[in-house]
């Protein structure tokens, strides 16, 4: 996402475009971030929604009221904040429109280099827009919520994505990797021992390492699944119900990076990110990896797969007793490390 998108979102306030809404009214944004400013004379009750635990941590830290999902209706404004994935982008405009009342106002805004410029023509096609701007490297629109929701959704429906993952995983655009099992995701899988007793799936998505521990019948006494996106995880419990059997499941939305595992484990695996946004981040990883130093018994084992060119070695080595490389392709290597 634009890191100005949110700038773009408000700046049709700002121009006197759109008159801001005075108290009593309430207001509803999709895919708020922590750093947005309200314009002057903003006066809506403001409910924000964020599935993204980091930036939902910093709308509380701000003392927004946040919910990773849409948890009301009849909304006087909706804003919808854009990111890079389009079919991501439909169905968060198609929740706007469904909350916001009859008549109300939908705000749109996202990057030009996000693809807001096509977004907003097929939404045009569909829905008559009563305005546009571009500002800040990106383009704000606006329309009246119609009177017929269902017809203004179908209108905007895109193609239909895959229905299931290799024919057995539940996933949605702007999930990692969501069209397709990750190729180090399975590398790593075709390398890992036999696990057992109680091991956790950290930054687990939509649940494939967690749902092959579960495949292969490892001795697993319990099984606890950390992911910071909650839709991620939200498909991980659908794609695992039907895996689980007697093993007991958790599913925890929660930011690796800032806050603590609740229970020690025996064994953690992961692929762990490495991007936010477009640019990479190896720090991510790297406080994956001593995140899972923290998390395990003594003697326990982190086994975790990385692009080839990732420097995880000093940060094993300074976390853990021991530490390794399994094997490796053109791509990937599975490390592990023992505790």
């Amino acid at each position: 996402m634009n890191d100005s998108a949110h700038r773009t979102l408000f700046h049709p306030f700002e121009t006197g475009d759109i008159a801001p809404p005075a108290s009593g009214a309430r207001a509803l944004f999709l895919g708020a971030v922590p750093d947005f400013r309200l314009p002057e004379g903003f006066a809506a009750e403001l409910a924000a929604v964020q599935g993204y635990r980091p930036h939902f941590l910093g709308l509380q830290r701000r003392g927004i009221p946040a919910t990773p999902t849409i948890e009301d209706s009849g909304y006087d404004l909706s804003l919808v904040l854009l990111g890079r994935h389009k079919g991501e982008n439909f169905r968060r405009l198609a929740g706007a429109l469904r909350a916001t009342r009859a008549g109300g106002l939908v705000l749109v805004a996202g990057g030009k280099a996000d693809g807001v410029d096509s977004f907003r023509r097929k939404v045009a096609k569909a829905l008559p827009l009563a305005g546009s701007l571009s500002k800040y490297h990106g383009v704000a629109f606006w329309l009246q919520r119609p009177d017929d929701t269902g017809l203004a959704v179908s209108g905007l429906a895109d193609p239909p994505a895959p229905s299931l993952v290799d024919g057995r995983f539940a996933t949605a655009p702007g999930m990692f990797s969501h069209d397709r099992i990750d190729a180090g995701s399975r590398l790593l899988v075709d390398n890992l021992p036999k696990l057992k007793g109680h091991v956790a799936d950290f930054g687990a998505g939509w649940g494939y390492l967690s749902a092959e521990l579960l495949r292969r019948g490892d001795e697993l006494a319990a099984l606890d699944l950390y992911e910071a996106d909650f839709p991620s995880l939200e498909a991980a419990k659908q794609n695992l119900s039907a895996w689980a059997g007697g093993v007991p499941l958790a599913f925890h939305w929660r930011d690796l990076r800032s806050e603590p595992v609740p229970r020690r484990h025996d064994a953690v695996v992961m692929n762990p990110p490495f991007h936010e946004g477009r640019a990479a981040e190896p720090a991510i990883g790297a406080d994956f990896v001593r995140a899972a130093s923290q998390a395990l018994k003594p003697g326990g084992r982190l086994y975790l797969v990385a692009n080839r060119g990732l420097p995880y070695d000093k940060v094993l080595e300074a976390g853990f007793a021991a530490s390794g490389e399994t094997c490796r392709d053109a791509r990937f290597k599975v490390l592990w490390a023992r505790r």
